[in-house]
């Protein structure tokens, strides 16, 4: 008698955000936000043990996993930064920084019945890269693998930059919901005058690395704080100086973006002033709604059961009168919540979990699905002091 086939299970994670580590260069960089690289490891560990050697693991690196926009003391600078070999120069750091992370995806891929599929989001999109591509392939990649032999080991669903393991399954990282971080793959990578190829971000990827970046130099959570408009009106009562400076530089770049490059194409576009305004306005709407932006996505496909983004960093578990759910795999960096509801999430780290049963067509049906929180088995005592 043939024996009955294990379920397959399906992981998946967001927003870690590794960048080059706390030390660059001997000097300190305040923009690397991992600090759970022990902890990610053994998430990986205990899901290629004994209890799961056997089963059919897929791990879905949901966006944002690598930061190539907070990588600093590298000898590339303006559109330098984009190009294809300072991409390349920007990995390097990254994995060096986080060696123990990228040997267990490794030693993961070696266990029977394992795969990564690696979607991108807005702070690692220069994965769109080729060279970059193979490179990260070639760090996690086993030995005896070649890269032609690769591809049901790692999966990188460019096209369209979401996946599916059911038809009811939807999984993609969010960014796109925003026009500030939206762009076009097709037409993201260009080539430059010697033929070396550039990546041309969308205008919130420059917001990052020209506003953000620099003001972490004084406030290091200040990219990690929610919501948005309750940290202004804190750090006008508390922290007046910095918020107001913040305040105006958000402002300042906002009007040399947005509304210049709107005017300009005011005529191509033949919007009247009003419509300029209000196109202008929603272009600055970050980490909006999603469960109400996301209800297309069901209306869209009726045969959708499930919709798992990331980006936002909020955790959410959500399920519907009609049978349908939607999770936000939050992320892997701590956080910090001005709303009091909240607190709990600033340092959980959590992952979606899928249970499917396969079926002789390769179809399967899903048995069950939740956000959980992984703990991890350190128990240090002591902490990392953050400023």
């Amino acid at each position: 008698m043939m024996s009955p086939q294990k379920n397959k299970i399906v992981l998946v994670v967001s927003d870690l955000h590794l960048g080059a580590g706390h030390l660059v260069n001997s000097r300190k960089n305040l923009l690397e936000d991992f600090d759970f690289d022990q902890e990610f490891s053994e998430f990986i560990d205990y899901h290629s043990s004994e209890s799961y050697y056997d089963t059919e693991v897929e791990l879905i690196i949901n966006g944002d996993f690598l930061d190539f926009l907070a990588i600093p003391f590298v000898p590339y600078f303006d559109d330098e930064y984009w190009k294809e070999s300072a991409s390349i120069e920007k990995l390097k750091l990254i994995i060096s920084a986080h060696q123990l992370v990228f040997n267990k995806l490794k030693n993961f891929l070696l266990c029977p019945n394992k795969k990564i599929v690696y979607l991108f989001g807005n702070h690692d999109a220069e994965m769109l890269f080729p060279r970059v591509r193979e490179y990260f392939i070639k760090t996690i990649m086993p030995e005896q693998f070649s890269l032609e032999n690769r591809p049901h080991l790692l999966i990188f669903p460019l096209e369209h930059n979401r996946y599916s393991p059911l038809s009811s399954i939807l999984i993609k990282h969010g960014h796109d919901y925003e026009s500030a971080h939206s762009f076009k793959i097709g037409k993201s990578i260009i080539k430059g005058s010697s033929g070396e190829l550039y990546f041309r971000p969308p205008w919130g990827v420059y917001y990052v690395t020209r506003v953000l970046n620099r003001f972490k130099d004084e406030r290091r959570f200040i990219n990690a704080i929610r919501p948005i408009r309750t940290f202004v009106i804190y750090g006008i009562i508390f922290d007046t100086l910095f918020t107001l400076r913040f305040i105006f530089a958000n402002i300042y770049y906002f009007i040399m973006v947005i509304f210049l490059s709107m005017f300009r194409q005011k005529k191509k576009l033949k919007l009247n002033y009003l419509q300029l305004l209000k196109k202008s306005f929603n272009e600055t709407k970050l980490f909006q709604d999603y469960e109400s932006l996301t209800k297309e996505e069901f209306i869209k496909d009726p045969q959708l059961k499930i919709l798992i983004v990331g980006h936002t960093h909020i955790p959410v578990f959500r399920t519907f009168a009609d049978g349908t759910s939607f999770i936000n795999t939050g992320s892997w960096v701590r956080m910090f919540h001005l709303d009091f509801s909240r607190r709990q999430d600033g340092h959980r780290l959590t992952y979606a979990q899928i249970t499917i049963e396969p079926d002789e067509n390769d179809f399967g049906k899903i048995l069950d699905h939740n956000l959980f929180v992984w703990e991890g088995n350190r128990n240090l005592p002591y902490a990392k002091f953050n400023l």
